[in-house]
């Protein structure tokens, strides 16, 4: 638990944890962008056409940062 605590009051001191508020804010754009692209996907209802809004919606998860592109491999 001192081990636990140690870390986290490093990481405020260092200003690390500034970066996991992006990566969790990526994260959740990415997933965003991947349901936006999923409903595009249902709302065209065009035959095979499915692995193009799956990759557009990848691309612009990625395009987030880290956490975008976390949340991009996730939800594939």
């Amino acid at each position: 638990m001192k081990l636990f605590t140690g870390l986290i009051f490093c990481s405020l001191v260092l200003g690390v944890s500034s970066q996991w508020y992006s990566f969790f804010g990526e994260a959740a754009q990415g997933a965003w962008d991947m349901w936006r692209a999923y409903s595009d996907m249902r709302e065209a209802n065009y035959k095979d056409a499915d692995k193009y809004f799956h990759a557009r919606g990848n691309y612009n998860a990625t395009q987030r940062g880290p956490g975008g592109a976390w949340a991009a491999k996730v939800i594939r």
